[in-house]
């Protein structure tokens, strides 16, 4: 009964309490994105949600756009200054999906929404995640955020849709908060940003060159259905 009738409501009057109560923050935040990092200062990414329906996520940009000599854009470990590390240690780069919350797109909790390219290569059990709103935060990310492994996301994913229930939401909303304020599990050890679901396969050899070129392939044609 939560899920189905009482958890949205609860997400719409929080987030938009949420958004009137830390307005001035979001103010100054996208005044220190403009001046530190650039602009736009709202950055966008399609991302597959609820049944795998894509949705345009919003977050404050956390990296730069230089560019190498050959006018392409440098690696992430180059583009993310002191300030936008600041701005992902603390989470605050992720306040805009408050946005996404109140349009229907996401969930206070549920699991993180992953990249089109992630899902691409996600296995049938894995793919039932897509089966409720993904969430500002979630099981997961209580339990390791970015410093555990895919296999145990997956696995903390899982369980929190096999019984989503008021009690264990506010739980995982007191500890994200807790973790925020200690900046834990910020990111993998050795990695500015998340590795890719189809890098990490290819990497440990779980899938070949021909299976992750196509599934890229499959997730750049899926993307461009969107125009951000």
């Amino acid at each position: 009964m939560y899920e189905r009738y009482f958890k949205r409501m609860l997400d719409f009057i929080l987030s938009g309490i949420a958004l009137v109560v830390l307005s001035p923050i979001l103010l100054i935040i996208a005044t220190l994105v403009r001046i530190r990092l650039g602009s736009p200062v709202l950055f966008k990414q399609v991302r597959p949600g609820k049944n795998c329906r894509l949705f345009t996520m919003y977050k404050f940009r956390s990296m730069t756009n230089r560019l190498d000599s050959r006018g392409n854009l440098l690696s992430d470990n180059l583009r993310v200054n002191s300030f936008g590390k600041k701005l992902r240690a603390t989470s605050l780069d992720e306040l805009p999906e408050l946005i996404n919350i109140i349009k229907g797109d996401m969930s206070l909790v549920g699991p993180r929404p992953q990249l089109v390219r992630d899902m691409v290569f996600f296995t049938e059990e894995q793919i039932k995640r897509q089966s409720v709103y993904p969430g500002l935060t979630g099981l997961a990310q209580i339990c390791g955020r970015n410093n555990i492994t895919w296999e145990d996301k997956f696995i903390y994913d899982l369980q929190y849709i096999s019984d989503i229930n008021f009690f264990e939401d506010m739980r995982i909303i007191y500890r994200t908060i807790f973790k925020v304020v200690n900046q834990d599990d910020i990111s993998a050890e050795g990695m500015e940003t998340a590795e890719d679901y189809g890098d990490y396969l290819f990497r440990i050899g779980r899938i070949d060159l021909v299976t992750y070129s196509r599934g890229q392939e499959k997730a750049k044609n899926v993307e461009e259905i969107i125009i951000i």
